[in-house]
């Protein structure tokens, strides 16, 4: 009896060994401004770096933030790439289970509201009244909140235009409205492709850091995954600030921009990977409290009590 109980256990080895080398996907979503793992696709680097895991990578693109963490906190996707420091706060209120996975530094001048060069408009406190064109929980709707702030007026002063970028773009070249608020590539894009002036940047009034999520039941399922991405993103920020025109040329094509406006756009990008800390979401605070001031969240938040990766 021993000899067969033996011989059957055997006989299951391989498929074993099958189950245990059976691949894994890791679904990525990312945007257009997605920098850093538009050049690990680009350059097939995530797919190189997985494959001693026996992990594969499929990609799929959103058009902005707010739609990809709602798929990211559903189950449509597993990783978010970087997302505007306001988007993580509204996935939070709405109760998405999502973990904080990496963090950019600062990069305040990389979203701004521009009008056009022949605007009578000259400072914020001129946009009291007037319709603008801004997307909804995006980076830029947080900058148009504390830039009205810092000029004496509420939210309610102004008539949002809620549109996507293109839509938004769309929208203030043919006059439909008086202001936009964008930022990069897009930023760069009407820049360099418009007559345009920038109002006000990020500078002095909006941090601007961008995040990396993960499902937590990702991120606590496949905790050898996620050091190899992080690493990987940490070095393809560095060969963006010391390769910017290399840099450009590989990105122009993916974003269907010309090499010196991804540039332009890149310059005002910190793209420093690091952890991210409990006590450095002072941010994230501001911008949830300035939110529900305004009536755009239904509650009050405590914007730290988020789950964090550790580096390890």
């Amino acid at each position: 009896m021993q000899r067969r109980t033996l011989l059957s256990l055997l006989s299951l080895l391989p498929f074993a060994a099958y189950a245990q080398k059976a691949p894994s996907t890791l679904r990525i979503g990312y945007q257009k401004s997605s920098t850093l793992l538009t050049v690990l696709k680009v350059r097939g680097q995530l797919e190189q770096d997985l494959a001693p895991l026996n992990v594969k990578v499929t990609w799929h693109e959103f058009s902005s933030g707010l739609p990809l963490l709602e798929a990211l906190n559903v189950g449509g996707v597993d990783l978010s790439a970087d997302v505007a420091d306001t988007v993580p706060v509204f996935a939070q209120a709405a109760g998405a289970r999502l973990t904080y996975f990496a963090q950019e530094s600062p990069s305040p001048s990389a979203q701004a509201i521009v009008v056009r060069a022949d605007s009578p408009i000259n400072s914020v406190a001129d946009l009291k009244g007037k319709k603008i064109a801004v997307t909804k929980a995006a980076g830029s709707h947080y900058l148009l909140i504390a830039a009205l702030d810092k000029a004496g007026l509420r939210f309610k002063d102004i008539e949002p235009a809620y549109l996507t970028p293109a839509d938004g773009r769309a929208a203030f070249e043919r006059g439909a409205v008086a202001a936009w608020v964008t930022w990069d590539p897009y930023l760069a894009g009407v820049q360099r492709q418009s007559q345009v002036r920038i109002l006000a940047d990020g500078r002095g009034i909006a941090d601007y850091q961008r995040y990396y999520l993960a499902s937590t039941a990702y991120a606590e399922a496949h905790p050898e995954v996620l050091p190899v991405v992080f690493e990987a993103l940490r070095k393809a920020g560095r060969w963006v600030k010391q390769s910017p025109k290399e840099a450009a040329e590989l990105l122009a094509p993916a974003w269907g921009l010309d090499a010196p406006t991804v540039e332009l756009a890149n310059g005002r990008r910190s793209y420093e990977v690091r952890p991210v800390l409990k006590e450095a979401l002072g941010e994230q605070q501001r911008i949830a409290d300035a939110f529900l001031g305004e009536g755009l969240l239904p509650r009050k938040l405590d914007a730290t009590a988020v789950p964090l990766w550790r580096l390890r």
